[in-house]
């Protein structure tokens, strides 16, 4: 829309994208009670108003008609958002689950106003009860990497799904999902699937406590391990979100062990190993940041806590539930060429089932029951349903041109959000690796959640709304990172874009 227009008959042909986005806001009003119906007249309204200001680009320096064909074709692109039914949905579900949903950041807490309620996904896009449209940025928080309800994905499950949900026995699926993940992941020799990432860190903090003898552990201030009690300790994700910096209902007892240091500090890393000398079990950190928003760690500091674990007989672990097969196909550490001890994997993995997994050198999987003392298990561990999905997922992923396309569009979306707002006067900074992203309304850089909580909140909870608004679905949290996947097209970049700039405008 930035365009000058150049008709010597601007103003009819705008009295005429005039009468076409009343035309179309009555399509809206008279389309179908269904979502799928009043969904489809949305889209036309937006379709043809973009269409109408098309035609007007030229030469000229009209901008006064400008700014009003652009405040019509705005008006007629979000006019038709409702939200009445998925208010009075949340209002009857604060009734029935705490706060309304079954976690925490769903809730839009941090972001203002109440949580669309979602009816259907396939592909890039969700739909909300109300009929509203989205392009999809959150994925299932990482997991949707090939699409909402991928059609190959979904085929291989209703095949599954003859044979049984859950088998409680061996299944020869979970030998071909762990073969994929070891031969994938470089510092996974075998592997132990479970249920969630919050289980698969569960599991790997024990572990590494039974493979050293020691009790304590350190993590990182902002990284988020899930909400086991001894890692809810300056915890980012929900825990940032809801203002909370601990967890009320967990002992001292349980954090007593657990220690922490800022992000990327690597000094601070050294001085708690030489206070703690010979007593820490090992290390576990994001290997890059998705639940302080998007933090990339500097490359010397991941080497440097490999040095440093390494000469104190400590544990490694990256904790890759959110950029394992994202960022790269091995995850972080491929991406970074570090290779830890241990990791931690899930979303993906699943494609859209609940799974976790942790895995390590094979002198340390052999601790794990029944090959071993430390004892974990789990009764839908490694389930059919998950381990099809799983499989098929990585799959697709394999295929030529997969993390080509990821970056690709992901670097487009980012490095244009950032432009407009550069250009509309707000301060940001951010960036993307692969198909994952993040940015902040602060200057940057940001290194550490020390830096992440300096960024303008408040306005990145008029931004959220905003592009709600504008059919564009964005993690409702400044501390959560973005996806994007297989399934995102150029024009959906483009669609997101022309909402950033219009939104972008307003705040």
């Amino acid at each position: 829309f930035a365009a000058p227009y150049a008709s010597p008959f601007a103003v009819v042909i705008m009295a005429s994208i005039m009468q076409n986005a009343v035309m179309n806001l009555n399509t809206v009003s008279q389309a179908s009670t269904s979502a799928e119906g009043r969904s489809v007249a949305v889209r036309s309204a937006r379709l043809t108003s973009k269409k109408s200001v098309a035609s007007l680009r030229g030469g000229s320096k009209a901008h006064g008609i400008d700014r009003k064909v652009r405040l019509v074709t705005e008006a007629a692109a979000t006019t038709a958002f409702k939200t009445e039914k998925s208010d009075a949905c949340f209002a009857e579900a604060k009734e029935l689950m705490p706060g309304g949903v079954s976690s925490p950041v769903r809730a839009f807490k941090s972001v203002g106003g109440n949580p669309v309620v979602f009816d259907k996904v396939k592909g890039a896009y969700a739909y909300d009860i109300d009929g509203n449209q989205y392009i999809d940025y959150v994925g299932t928080w990482g997991p949707a990497i090939c699409g909402h309800a991928n059609d190959e994905v979904n085929d291989a499950l209703k095949l599954a799904l003859e044979k049984g949900t859950s088998f409680g026995a061996p299944c020869e699926l979970e030998n071909v999902l762990a073969k994929a993940v070891i031969d994938a992941v470089p510092s996974v020799e075998m592997v132990r699937f479970c249920n969630s990432g919050t289980e698969a860190c569960m599991g790997a903090l024990r572990l590494m406590r039974a493979y050293t003898g020691r009790s304590k552990i350190l993590k990182f201030e902002g990284c988020y391990h899930g909400h086991a009690d001894p890692f809810l300790v300056q915890a980012g994700s929900g825990v940032a979100t809801l203002g909370l910096p601990d967890s009320p209902g967990v002992p001292e007892g349980a954090t007593g062990s657990t220690l922490c240091a800022p992000y990327n500090d690597l000094e601070a890393v050294k001085k708690i190993f030489a206070d703690n000398k010979g007593e820490i079990a090992g290390v576990i950190l994001e290997p890059v940041v998705g639940n302080s928003g998007f933090v990339v760690p500097d490359k010397e500091f991941l080497q440097g806590l490999r040095e440093i674990t390494e000469a104190d007989g400590s544990v490694l672990c990256f904790d890759e539930v959110m950029t394992g097969f994202r960022i790269a196909y091995g995850g972080a550490q491929q991406h970074w060429g570090i290779t830890p001890d241990m990791t931690t994997m899930g979303k993906v993995i699943g494609g859209g089932l609940p799974v976790g997994a942790y895995g390590g050198k094979k002198e340390i999987m052999q601790m794990v029951a029944p090959a071993g003392p430390m004892y974990q298990a789990g009764t839908l561990s490694g389930n059919p349903l998950a381990m099809t999905a799983g499989i098929k997922t990585l799959e697709i992923l394999k295929r030529e041109g997969s993390y080509e396309h990821l970056d690709k569009i992901t670097s487009r979306l980012i490095e244009g959000i950032l432009q407009i707002a550069k250009e509309e006067g707000h301060a940001a900074c951010g960036g993307s690796i692969s198909g994952m992203f993040g940015f902040f309304f602060c200057e940057g850089p940001v290194k550490s959640f020390a830096d992440a909580t300096k960024s303008d909140t408040d306005k990145f909870a008029r931004w959220h709304r905003g592009m709600l608004e504008q059919g564009i679905y964005l993690a409702p949290s400044q501390y959560e990172a973005g996806f994007t996947g297989l399934q995102h097209t150029e024009e959906d970049i483009d669609r997101t874009l022309e909402a950033a700039r219009i939104v972008m405008k307003s705040l």
